[in-house]
This record gives C-alpha cells, structure tokens and sequence, in this order.
C-alpha cells in the first residue's frame, strides 16, 4: 500500500494543504483536484525539503486551479445508487432504476440505466462493474482513429487499459502503456479523445514541454474547450 502524507505550506496568507505520496515515478508532479485537494506524487527518497520547494513554486498556480473549481459552486454530491439518481454515460443523462431480482447484472434501455441485483446493497457495485466493462471497450474503439493517426510520427501504445485513479483521467507509462480512468466514460466522446490525444502525445514527448502543447494542438485544436467541458461535467 502507497502510503500518504500529509503537510502544509504558507503562501501568503493562505495555507495549503497537500497529500503526498512516494511511487516509482520518476518526476515530481503536483495535482489539484476538482475539490480542492492537492496531491503531490514524488519519486522515493526525495527529499521534503525538495517537495515544498517545488510546491511554493507552484503555489500560485494551486490556489489559482483551486479558484477555479470554486467557480463551479458546488460539486455533485455523493451518489446513492438508488432509483431516481441521475447517472452519466458517455455525456448522456439516465435514470437509475434499481430493483431485486435475478440474474444480476446492468443494462441501459431508453435513457434509464436498469440495475437488477439480488440485494439493493450490490447496485452500486454492479453499475460500476457495468461502466468498467463499457469503459474497456468503447476507449479502444474512440482510441482506434487516434491511435492510426498517430502511426505517421512511428509511434503506438503497448496497450490501452483501464485504471482507477484518484486525481488523473489517464497516463503513458515508461513502456507506452496508455492507462484511462474508467469513470472518464461518463464524459462525452470528445473529453474522451482529449485525454487519450493527451497521453498519446506523451509517446513522443514524456514532459509537458512547449513541443508537447505544440504537438497536442495540431492533433486536436480545441482540446483546450474540452479539457474544460471535463472538468466541469465531471465536478
């Protein structure tokens, strides 16, 4: 288990809070949640000293992202998987209906999203067993015209696959993995391609460097427009 600190730093007058964490990554990279939160994902043996450094360097920039999530007003409040919830898949808005029943399983029909369960209990479950599954398969379909254009700089993922992340919608591994947030498929399809013309930049350019940017706006002018519309659809 990755183990989590916790920490502050001043700026200003304001105090920031921030989560850290020690992985295998190799660069130190800070995240601003659409709540507010701050994680810091550093590789192991850096120094705290180091950490802060960089976080008052970037302080700035965390209280102006954590602003702008404000701006949003509230976020979603929590899901209870009963029926009458609304839930999202692919951008669409559908209602929930569970009831008890066998054989368990989920499915979406008109704009509702049917849970059948044998215990009211299980539906949260298995709706989003239902959206990883979904998730698996309509990545590598939106991915595949992304993934051919891109053979024109000689590059491809290893694979793409589905995994849970606390504060990112998908990253490129060392190996050219691509690794996508499975609740990313309740955004839609354009949000979707955002993220993995993102990661797939980072094939050929691993830091978010001007020539990746450069890189990103020519497979995708607009990603500036959705990378919005994600943040604000899925707060």
């Amino acid at each position: 288990m990755v183990q989590t600190i916790s920490g502050t730093i001043c700026y200003g007058t304001i105090t920031i809070g921030y989560r850290l964490r020690f992985t295998k990554r190799k660069t130190l990279g800070i995240t601003v949640t659409p709540d507010g939160e701050v994680w810091v994902n550093a590789p192991a043996q850096t120094s705290l000293v180091k950490i802060e450094e960089k976080l008052h360097k970037r302080a700035g920039w965390i209280v102006k992202q954590q602003n702008y999530f404000r701006s949003f007003g509230e976020p979603t409040p929590a899901r209870k998987y009963v029926s009458g919830e609304s839930h999202y898949y692919l951008g669409r808005q559908y209602l929930l209906r569970v009831t008890e029943g066998k054989p368990e399983g989920t499915k979406y029909k008109g704009r509702c999203l049917e849970v059948v369960c044998s215990s009211r209990a299980k539906a949260e479950e298995l709706l989003k067993a239902w959206y990883r599954e979904r998730a698996k398969l309509k990545f590598v379909e939106i991915a595949e015209p992304i993934v051919a254009r891109f053979a024109r700089y000689g590059v491809a993922p290893s694979s793409i696959a589905v995994q849970e992340m606390e504060t990112r919608w998908g990253s490129c591994t060392q190996t050219g993995r691509i690794l996508l947030n499975p609740e990313l498929i309740k955004a839609p399809g354009p949000c979707i391609e955002y993220v993995i013309t993102h990661e797939l930049c980072h094939l050929i350019h691993r830091e978010h460097s001007q020539a990746f940017f450069t890189l990103l706006g020519t497979e995708m002018p607009d990603w500036k427009v959705w990378k919005e519309k994600l943040e604000r659809f899925m707060y």
